[in-house]
């Protein structure tokens, strides 16, 4: 696997810094990414998302999810049954934390553990002076006036 080095390019850029986190975030998460649990993201509308996390087997009260500065953390860590001997163990039960990066004016609007599918909806909300607004155009149909001024005796 590739190492990239942004160095070089942050000592000569001001106000990239979010841009390079991003670009680090995503060749680290991608080199200790297992694939576990696997997930699914949908565009739901113009302005809203979904994530789909299987996780068989977790309760809510195994799952955390944390929404921190563009960071969406989802966490599960399952407590171990110490009274089961299990013959074969198939089903994953480890630990697991992802990590998804959100743009800005993203914000987790609801999340729902439902037969083992958590589901998590996204909903962009852009500030009201960031939204494109219709400009009106007017018109000025009357003639412009010609003030004269006679001369003072």
């Amino acid at each position: 696997m590739r190492n990239y080095d942004f160095a070089p390019l942050t000592r000569s850029t001001i106000g990239f810094d979010r841009m390079f986190d991003l670009l680090d975030n995503a060749f680290t998460a991608s080199q200790s990414d297992d694939g576990w649990p696997p997930y699914n993201i949908a565009k739901t509308g113009d302005n809203g998302y979904r994530i789909e996390i299987a996780v068989a087997g977790f309760s809510q009260a195994d799952l955390t999810i944390v929404a921190q500065e563009n960071v969406l953390v989802v966490a599960g860590r399952k407590n171990a049954d110490q009274q089961a001997l299990y013959m074969h163990h198939g089903i994953a039960s480890r630990a697991f934390e992802r990590r998804f990066n959100l743009a800005d004016y993203v914000r987790v609007a609801s999340a729902n553990l439902v037969n083992g599918l958590l589901t998590i909806e996204l909903v962009r909300e852009l500030p009201e002076s960031l939204r494109a607004r219709r400009i009106d155009i007017g018109s000025d149909t009357a003639q412009p006036q010609v003030i004269t001024q006679d001369k003072a005796a």
